[in-house]
């Protein structure tokens, strides 16, 4: 008889409040299928949807039970048929572990298929990592939609956020000149130090009006993070014929488009989820943010680590809100 081989994990087994639903126990670990690799998780990220879905909000239990978290990042330990063996011993970063599963990186071993497993350079710790996933592949989608930026000016909305800190660095890194905005002066230090030449306290300012102060005819670029509640000054702020591409809408979820405005602009906008990014655009912006990582280029802001059997508070902190990403770590000691 072949013996089971069990693991610790976070699960939940109905919706609810963080300290009703989630529990820290044993459960079995996951044997790696064709095209898949099994990683030994060293550090989980938390993201909103994370505890978004965990509350309901993106619909209901798709199965009895539910390990959380998408981003991660760890050790290949086992390789399922079809996947070079040599894998086995590589540190990675990870992305879309509980995308169509039901099983993510909450736990001391997740599988998942082999491309989903990106090399982590020598120089990047776990926890860095496992900050990178949704916001890093979000912000890649949006800075590079639609080609180079190399040359052009990117506004990037709430600099200070996961997705738009990326963002900036990419575009930065990219060659374009990136205009930001921010709620705080500390907020505004965060998205300079990331590469934004210019922030706008947008309590403070008109942004359109600053903009185009600025820059005398717009901006080529938006990065959106409040699509609805922030359409009025992004079309005083875009040139004719920018691109708007936009991945949430949380104060305005059902916007009023002024379609002739928009129109005559001849302006266009991308709604973009993650997860439904072309494998093309994935495995480009896992290239990307690899070779960042690797020359060095790239800042992570943790808000928070958190040790698994506290993974609790840890959702309890992405609710609350703030900046910076939230971390769960399994067993920190393993790091080679």
């Amino acid at each position: 008889m072949t013996r089971v081989e069990l693991m610790r994990a976070a699960s939940y087994t109905s919706q609810g409040a963080a300290r009703d639903v989630l529990r820290v126990g044993e459960l079995e670990a996951p044997v790696p299928g064709p095209g898949e690799v099994r990683v030994g998780v060293h550090a989980s990220g938390v993201n909103p949807v994370d505890v978004k879905r965990r509350l309901g909000g993106r619909g209901g239990m798709t199965s009895d039970l539910v390990i959380p978290h998408f981003d991660g990042a760890g050790v290949i330990d086992d390789v399922g048929p079809g996947v070079d063996g040599a894998r086995v011993g590589e540190r990675v970063w990870l992305y879309d572990a509980q995308w169509q599963s039901d099983f993510g990186t909450a736990a001391e071993f997740v599988t998942v298929p082999d491309r989903c497993a990106v090399r982590l350079p020598a120089a990047a710790t776990f926890v860095e990592g496992a900050c990178l996933g949704v916001p890093a592949l979000t912000a890649h989608r949006c800075v590079f939609r639609d080609g180079s930026v190399d040359g052009k000016t990117v506004l990037v909305t709430g600099g200070a956020g996961a997705v738009a800190n990326y963002a900036i660095q990419f575009a930065s890194l990219s060659g374009a000149r990136v205009i930001s905005t921010a709620s705080s002066d500390e907020k505004a230090a965060v998205a300079s130090s990331a590469g934004a030449e210019l922030v706008i306290d947008y309590r403070r300012e008109d942004v359109a009006t600053r903009i185009l102060e600025d820059t005398g005819d717009g901006v080529d670029r938006i990065v959106e993070v409040e699509f609805g509640g922030n359409l009025e000054a992004a079309l005083g702020a875009a040139k004719p014929g920018a691109v708007i591409s936009t991945y949430a809408s949380e104060t305005e979820p059902r916007p009023a488009i002024p379609f002739y405005a928009m129109m005559y602009r001849s302006l266009s906008v991308h709604f973009e989820l993650v997860f439904m990014m072309p494998e093309s655009a994935k495995t480009r912006a896992a290239s990307d943010i690899s070779r960042w990582l690797d020359e060095g280029c790239l800042t992570h802001r943790v808000a928070a680590t958190y040790p698994l059997a506290d993974i609790a508070a840890a959702h309890e902190a992405v609710e609350a809100g703030g900046s910076g990403k939230v971390i769960v770590e399994l067993e920190g000691d393993r790091e080679p």
